[in-house]
């Protein structure tokens, strides 16, 4: 059974940061490309990050480059996304997602508020 278990999201004051977590179990995850999207209310799913299989390759949204760090444990089977200098742009609902033509898996997400 395929799952993929976001944790780590919580509520932080503008300029805080937070480490968002992605378990993953029931699939070859050292095989798998891993992606994190967000989603704002009102607003499409975007990818925020993703990296290649073996975390040789990254790649990330304009509007987090320089403030997110994508990031793989293999040996873990878990995917991190370390984010700095929150703003409250960043709301929204984080999933992960992992990818290997034809699948492709998402957990069910976890909110990260940024607020005064």
């Amino acid at each position: 059974q395929v799952q993929l278990v976001e944790s780590g999201g919580g509520f932080v004051q503008p300029g805080g940061s937070l480490r968002l977590s992605c378990a993953a179990s029931g699939f070859t995850f050292s095989g798998y490309a891993m992606r994190w999207y967000r989603q704002a209310p009102g607003k499409e799913r975007e990818l925020v990050a993703g990296m290649s299989s073996h975390g040789g390759v990254t790649h990330y949204a304009d509007s987090v480059k320089g403030r997110f760090t994508i990031s793989r444990d293999n040996a873990k089977t878990t995917m991190y996304l370390q984010m700095k200098s929150l703003n409250p742009e960043d709301t929204a609902v984080y999933y992960c997602n992992a990818v290997s033509s034809p699948n492709s898996y998402w957990g069910q997400g976890t909110q990260v508020t940024v607020s005064s």
